[in-house]
């Protein structure tokens, strides 16, 4: 494994819409904006500090 995540995977969570840039994903609620969440089948986590969400 890489140090860091591909640079294709980064902006996979980003699109521009009217001019403007806009996050796909969410941010984690425990460390706040600048850290996403990784979305699984079955919940969302945090690759940084671990919370972890059920998916409804």
């Amino acid at each position: 494994m890489g140090d860091n995540p591909s640079a294709a995977a980064k902006w996979s969570k980003y699109s521009i819409e009217d001019g403007k840039l806009t996050r796909k994903q969410e941010f984690c609620p425990k460390c706040g904006p600048g850290v996403f969440m990784g979305v699984h089948s079955d919940r969302k986590t945090c690759g940084r500090c671990g919370h972890s969400e059920k998916n409804e």
